[in-house]
């Protein structure tokens, strides 16, 4: 083979300067080529990526979901939440039955929505045409989009701190470097410097095809469990089994403690609020539509095994500390200068950081990437979907500074299940109660299809989730500020139970407004299901990336 000669390298990075001055000069050649879709009708502008998912790219076996929500749920959030239960008052049991039946307010919808897409491999922004309409369904895909982008960042700035752990493991100076930034900065030097690292390390990782998730799931998997396992057996032993943490009494009592609890249970389930409403961005993988049933024993059994083990290190780290000590990455710094301390805290804290890439990347990064795919498929795929909310989540939105200066904010994003609870109640009603598993999907595809319902949008959707959301809102507002709003007690904890309140009332009502006014053409006897078959190039995921590409598909359309 011949080796490239000074000459082919100049004329080569002519080509390549050339195209990024066009790009940057003119916005038009940013549009992605419109793209025959194998489902969609000829004058409906679409790319491949939001096509159902072809056979040779489902792949997702039960295993795959297991790694999904083990990458999920073992996280350096989840390991803090149960603890944290137990300092707003109520005892150590309490805080575990809690996160069981968060873990199965979550699991259930999640299996029953994740349904959609495992059976007609579909994603959430298209599945949802079904049951609010091809036009009214673009308010929940944006909904959705949002709470993603803003979380990007988020749980990037989460993912700085563990690269601070693991240089100061490696340089112990580093945790003495000056800061030359302003307070309004939000951030310091050492943060903004670790949260960079943490973004080059992620971005790349960001480009992987979601079909091939799977073995990043896998290797968390493997790496996370010893870690955290040996983390509690070390702290437990090194308390000698005491903690007066994890046996101290409830400080609460009667109605107080009820509220709390539940208040509490909102908290929790709110947390994972979203993959209730768009699983099928994953279980459209899916190999066997069996396949995510297995989310419905792994969810309870992940959330509550970390939960314990956060509750045990922060009564043992009590005990030992004298202080309380909520995050794992805060006790990994104590070991920073003990005897072969320095060592523990690299190998623990990488493997932290490796556990937060992918929980963001699952839960935030590909989310956002289907939702905007179809909120822009002239401009978007899915990878530049991943390379958007990278840029602008990760930076244009200065996450650091929402979380140093933006308590308000905060609490208005983890209230975020009042919106999405709604569209999952409905979501599952639809599909398993009121059209029996029975969705005509190149219909989902076609605007004045049977999901047009006449105008764009379904009013039997629309109707619960205003019933829903209305006397949520000023609940909601006392809690985002509370110094300026004040609600009667009766509202106050209505909206402490927001997402059952939520998820089950919006069910239920779309359930009877279609028992009294049905939409029969929508009532089909029969699954009209589509699938495409492509050439290798799409099939590997090479097709839908940064630029322009060509791709041959054959319609399949297939009546069940």
């Amino acid at each position: 083979m011949a080796i490239p000669t000074l000459k082919v390298f100049k004329k080569r990075a002519r080509e390549v300067r050339g195209k990024i001055q066009t790009r940057l000069t003119d916005p038009r050649s940013w549009k992605l080529p419109k793209q025959p879709s194998s489902i969609a009708p000829a004058h409906v502008w679409t790319n491949t990526d939001q096509d159902p998912v072809p056979p040779a790219r489902q792949t997702w076996t039960p295993w795959a979901f297991i790694g999904y929500w083990y990458s999920d749920l073992v996280t350096v959030t989840s390991w803090s939440a149960a603890s944290a239960i137990v300092a707003t008052g109520l005892t150590a049991t309490d805080a575990i039955l809690i996160v069981l039946v968060a873990a199965l307010c979550n699991a259930v919808p999640t299996v029953l929505n994740g349904a959609i897409g495992a059976d007609l491999h579909v994603a959430f922004p298209v599945a949802v045409r079904a049951s609010y309409g091809y036009r009214a369904s673009y308010a929940c895909v944006a909904a959705r989009a949002v709470v993603a982008l803003f979380y990007v960042g988020v749980q990037g700035v989460n993912g700085g701190a563990c690269v601070t752990a693991i240089v100061t493991a490696l340089w112990p100076g580093y945790a003495a470097l000056s800061n030359a930034l302003p307070a309004a900065a939000g951030t310091t030097s050492r943060a903004l410097l670790s949260y960079f690292i943490y973004w080059c390390v992620q971005f790349p990782l960001l480009l992987i095809p979601t079909h091939k998730l799977q073995y990043m799931f896998w290797v968390k998997s493997v790496a996370v469990t010893p870690m955290a396992l040996g983390m509690v057996i070390w702290i437990a032993a090194r308390a000698g089994g005491k903690g007066d943490f994890f046996y101290a009494p409830a400080t609460v009592s009667g109605s107080a403690r009820a509220w709390l609890w539940l208040s509490n249970l909102t908290s929790i389930t709110g947390g994972y609020s979203t993959l209730a409403v768009n699983i099928s961005d994953f279980s459209r993988f899916s190999k066997t539509r069996r396949a995510p049933f297995w989310q419905l024993p792994c969810i309870p059994f992940f959330k509550v095994l970390v939960g314990i083990f956060g509750i045990i290190s922060a009564s043992a780290s009590k005990q030992i500390y004298g202080e309380t000590l909520w995050s794992p990455l805060e006790i990994i710094a104590q070991w920073q200068d003990s005897p072969g301390g320095r060592a523990a805290a690299f190998f623990c804290a990488s493997i932290w950081l490796l556990a937060q890439i992918s929980a963001n990347i699952s839960a935030n990064s590909i989310s956002f990437a289907n939702d905007i795919t179809t909120l822009a498929p002239r401009w978007f795929s899915i990878r530049r979907g991943v390379v958007f909310a990278s840029l602008v989540g990760g930076w244009a939105l200065c996450p650091w500074i929402i979380i140093s200066t933006s308590s308000s904010f905060l609490k208005f994003m983890s209230a975020y299940a009042v919106f999405m609870a709604p569209i999952a109640g409905i979501l599952f009603c639809d599909y398993w109660i009121v059209k029996k598993r029975k969705y005509d999907v190149p219909a989902l595809y076609d605007p004045d299809g049977i999901y047009h319902y006449g105008w764009g949008g379904n009013w039997r959707a629309l109707v619960p989730t205003l019933v829903v959301l209305v006397p949520l809102l000023p609940g909601l507002a006392d809690k985002v500020t509370p110094q300026n709003v004040h609600v009667g007690e009766g509202l106050r904890h209505l909206y402490s139970i927001n997402w059952l309140f939520g998820l089950f009332v919006s069910a239920f009502l779309y359930y009877v407004l279609n028992c009294f006014f049905p939409d029969r053409d929508t009532l089909i006897p029969s699954v009209i299901s589509g699938c495409s078959v492509s050439d290798r190039g799409r099939l590997d995921g090479t097709i839908n990336d940064l630029g322009p590409s060509s791709v041959k598909d054959i319609s399949v359309i297939t009546t069940v």
